[in-house]
Order: structure tokens, then C-alpha cells, then sequence
């Protein structure tokens, strides 16, 4: 009896270890269809809403995240703006004739200083000669009859020779000849002068910046020869957002960087009023003295310009502020509850920002840790589990 039991006990052993294996695989099948839940680990706590968060005061310290309460604040400071050197154009002089004429001699070249009165120029033209030969000869006969007096002449004929002799010099001027020119032209009385010649001298003192001709060159009426500038001070054009041009007023203080590496002191003097169609921003015009010659017409910089007080207004740190669809966006605490709230923002200064419209005075906001709150958020909107 002994060793027949031995041997059932033998041949069940197979079909044990069968039914074994296909329990085994009945339950893996089960476990594929049906998933056993994850427990939640100590970072994915807490409960979600749609769009909007449930977490606790110590939940929230020990994530980092840190809040501040809006309030009113005065959006004082500097704007940096970028910006760019021109000439002083009520320092600046344009040289042009005011007839066709050649050029036929240079005086002067670029990048030199010149003073008040300074030949720049001399032009020739068949116009000019002609107007210098009518001024000699209405000059002599002005001469001969003031000479006779008005008891010999009549007075008709005394008034038309000064009239004549006037407009004959008016001419001259009117073309560009200079009166001392034509002073001295009319001194010599030889009509042999009135070739037709005459220079261009300098209206006021500076630099040469310009001289866009050659000896021999045919030049139109208003055609620039010459561009001289006073570069003792220089402007520097700042483009502005119009919520920053709100904010800054003629006289306001203002510093611009050379390229040589200092800080040149100005002010601004004007403030444009129409926005420029490209570019959608507003131009603030900045004096400076440029004593060292460091800031050139056309070089690029950067402008920092003082921005008034003005009224208090709701604003927040710059961080608080993160986009979320393509709106300015913050998360406002009420409670254990964080929600995403839709703002409208205006001027940025100094770290700040204003809160234009979106949330009232008192409301807390996170300001720290809110890209790991957004993409909380964004994972309850796409039911993507806990995110806390």
C-alpha cells in the first residue's frame, strides 16, 4: 500500500504543476485588461478641478511656491529703449544752389570744421551771368540818373532806374550769389566780371558731413552739395512703446552708452505724437553733448530714459505674468485653491507690471513657481491625471 500511494502521489504531481501554469496565465491575462491602480506618490497629491488646483498652504510651501497680495503701486524707474544718433537738425545747414549751375571749384572736404561765412564751393551758371551783366547795367543807369537829380528827370523815370537797380539785386540774391559777392561786383563795375561765377558759403559753423559732388557735375536746383553740422551736441531718436511714451515727459532725465564705453548725460526734448506705421512705437528725441566726438549720425545705442511716477496703479512682478493660449495669464489663490485668471497688462517697468484689467486690489498671486503650476493646469484640462 505504501508504494502505490507513492505512486499516485507521483503521477498527480504533473497535473498540479499544470493547473498551476494555467492559472498563472489567466491572470496575467486579467491584469492586461485590467490595470492595478498606481499608488500616488508623495509629489502627485491632492485634488484637481477642471482648470484650477487644490492645494494647501503647506503644500504650497514645500513646493516653493510664493504669492504676493495686488496692491496699488506707483510705476516709476527707466525704460531701456533702443535708439539711434543723428545730427542736431537745428544745428544742421543744407548747402544747395538755387539755379543749374557746374561746379567748378571745391573748398572744403568731409569731416572738416568750418566756421560761419566759410567758402565751401564756387558754382558757375549762364542764368547767374546773365542776371550779374543786368545788375552792372541797371546800376550804371541808376547812377546817371540819381547823378541828373529829379529836377532834370521826371519822376517816373527816377523811380523806374531805382526799381530796376532793386529787382536787378534782388535777382543775384534770390540766386544764391552772396551779397558781399554782390557787393564787390558792383563796386568794380566792369561788366567783364559777370562770368556767371559764384560760391556757396558756409551758413553757420560745424563739420562737414556731407559733399556729394565732383568738379565739372551739372547739379540741378536743390540739389545737396553740402551738409555741415554743428556736432558739439547730437540727438539720439529712442523708439518707445506708447504705454512707455505715456509715461515719460519732455525734460525727462536720460543716459545713452558710447562705444567708447561712457555714459553721456541728456534729456529728452521731444516726444513724437503719431505711431510709426512699421514699426508701432513712438519716438523720443534725446539731447546730448558730445564734447569727446564719441557719438556719430547713425549709430545704433541704447537709451535709458527716466519714466514719471504718474497715478498708483495695480501691478505685479513681471514673473507673475505667463502666457497660457496666447493670453496673459496668473494664478490667483483663494484658499486651497489655485486658479488660472486672464488679465490685460500695460506698462512694464522696472520688474513690474501693470494690471489693467482681471483682478482687483487684495487678490493674492503666485509669483514664484508658476511654469510648474501652468503645466499643472494644462494637464487637467487634458485629463492627464494629478499634477500637484
Amino acid at each position: 500500500m505504501r508504494n502505490t500511494r507513492k505512486l499516485d502521489l507521483s503521477l498527480r504531481a504533473p497535473f498540479v504543476a499544470l493547473g498551476a501554469l494555467t492559472f498563472a496565465a489567466c491572470g496575467a491575462s486579467d491584469a492586461e485588461e485590467k490595470p492595478a491602480p498606481i499608488e500616488q506618490s508623495e509629489e502627485t497629491h491632492g485634488e484637481e478641478g477642471d482648470g484650477h488646483i487644490e492645494m494647501t498652504a503647506a503644500e504650497r510651501s514645500a513646493k516653493g511656491i510664493k504669492s504676493v497680495t495686488l496692491s496699488l503701486r506707483e510705476m516709476s524707474g527707466e525704460y531701456t529703449a533702443p535708439g539711434e544718433v543723428t545730427a542736431n537738425r537745428y544745428k544742421t545747414a543744407q548747402i544747395v544752389p538755387r539755379i543749374s549751375a557746374q561746379i567748378v571749384e571745391r573748398h572744403v572736404v568731409r569731416g572738416q570744421e568750418v566756421d560761419e561765412g566759410a567758402p565751401l564751393v564756387t558754382l558757375s551758371s549762364v542764368e547767374m551771368a546773365e542776371a550779374q551783366g543786368a545788375l552792372i547795367i541797371s546800376d550804371k543807369e541808376w547812377r546817371r540818373v540819381r547823378n541828373l537829380g529829379r529836377d532834370v528827370v521826371s519822376e517816373k523815370r527816377y523811380v523806374e532806374a531805382e526799381v530796376a537797380r532793386q529787382q536787378a539785386q534782388a535777382r543775384l540774391l534770390s540766386y544764391g550769389m552772396a551779397e558781399q559777392e554782390v557787393s564787390n561786383l558792383l563796386k568794380s563795375g566792369d561788366a567783364t566780371k559777370a562770368t556767371g561765377q559764384f560760391t556757396l558759403f558756409a551758413l553757420q559753423a560745424g563739420t562737414i558731413v556731407r559733399d556729394e559732388f565732383t568738379l565739372g557735375e551739372f547739379v540741378d536746383p536743390g540739389t545737396v552739395l553740402i551738409e555741415l553740422s554743428d556736432e558739439s551736441t547730437v540727438w539720439v531718436e529712442a523708439r518707445l512703446t506708447a504705454e512707455q511714451a505715456g509715461r515719460i515727459s519732455v525734460g525727462a532725465a536720460a543716459r545713452i552708452k558710447s562705444d567708447a564705453g561712457h555714459w553721456e548725460q541728456g534729456r529728452v526734448i521731444q516726444l513724437q505724437h503719431a505711431l510709426d506705421e512699421t514699426t508701432r512705437t513712438l519716438m523720443a528725441r534725446i539731447e546730448i553733448k558730445n564734447d569727446d566726438d564719441d557719438f556719430h549720425a547713425g549709430q545704433f545705442v541704447d537709451a535709458v530714459i527716466a519714466a514719471g511716477g504718474g497715478d498708483a496703479t495695480l501691478a505685479l512682478p513681471e514673473r507673475a505674468v505667463v502666457l497660457m493660449d496666447g493670453s496673459p495669464t496668473v494664478f490667483r489663490i483663494d484658499g486651497d485653491e489655485i486658479e488660472p485668471v486672464s488679465v490685460e497688462t500695460g506698462v512694464a517697468n522696472g520688474g513690474w507690471i501693470e494690471i489693467a484689467s482681471g483682478l482687483v486690489a487684495g487678490d493674492e498671486i503666485v509669483t514664484e513657481q508658476t511654469f510648474l503650476l501652468k503645466s499643472l493646469i494644462q494637464k487637467t484640462k487634458m485629463g492627464e491625471g494629478h499634477g500637484h
